[in-house]
């Protein structure tokens, strides 16, 4: 054991302060990437936003700009799931260094080389991909953000057709107002529900998969 710890490869200050330079740049870049996730947030919100004042400005409004604010936020979600592919490479090569490079030479003074860390950000660098899927992007997505926007979204849309222009009296009366020039009401509804019932099930399902990567990973901390 001693044998081994003396012939460890050590890394000589040059070393050090390149890969402290290179943590540096991936944290700015981790940092750029985040920002571009409120961005595409906030511009959710924001329309979500003018939809509810259009449509709650009279009791005659359409609540049709509801309806047509959920195809932006569709765009708004998948723009926002790929930039989150981004930020999620560089989140976790900041993470890896932390966990290897960082850690152990500040509570022990020794980088543990030996685990071959070095070698896995090296192929990282060498050979760059994403390290979740664009499913586990969405569902990620929805669960720390968009689950909000689709509730507001949902419930605003609902509550116009029950109070606006007058109190809901019958079921009738709801289909004839969710109806959409030649579409039925109730085909408008059944696609609103089955819009929300999609992404509660990606969320549900990338959650569950996102669990079973943790349980396989040897590392508790691992890329992605």
């Amino acid at each position: 054991m001693d044998g081994d710890r003396t012939s460890r490869k050590k890394l000589d200050p040059a070393e050090i302060g390149a890969i402290a330079h290179l943590y540096r740049g991936e944290v700015y870049r981790s940092t750029v990437w985040r920002t571009l996730l409120d961005t595409s947030t906030n511009w959710s919100v924001v329309t979500l936003g003018v939809a509810l004042s259009i449509t709650y400005s009279s009791p005659q409004a359409s609540p049709l700009p509801l309806v047509l604010v959920g195809i932006l936020i569709i765009f708004f979600l998948m723009l926002e799931a790929r930039r989150y592919r981004y930020f999620n490479v560089w989140r976790a090569r900041c993470r890896w260094m932390e966990l290897h490079f960082f850690a152990p030479m500040l509570k022990e003074g020794d980088l543990h080389l030996e685990d071959h860390w070095q070698d896995r950000l090296a192929d990282d660098y060498l050979h760059p991909r994403y390290h979740v899927s664009m499913w586990t992007a969405i569902g990620r997505r929805i669960r720390r953000n968009y689950f909000w926007i689709l509730l507001i979204q949902t419930a605003a849309y609902l509550g116009k057709l029950i109070v606006h222009p007058t109190p809901l009296e019958s079921r009738a009366q709801l289909l004839e107002r969710a109806a959409i020039g030649p579409v039925p009401g109730w085909i408008v509804l059944a696609l609103g529900g089955l819009y929300c019932l999609s992404w509660g099930v990606i969320a549900i399902i990338s959650e569950r998969e996102n669990k079973r990567r943790a349980q396989r990973r040897r590392d508790p901390l691992g890329m992605g």
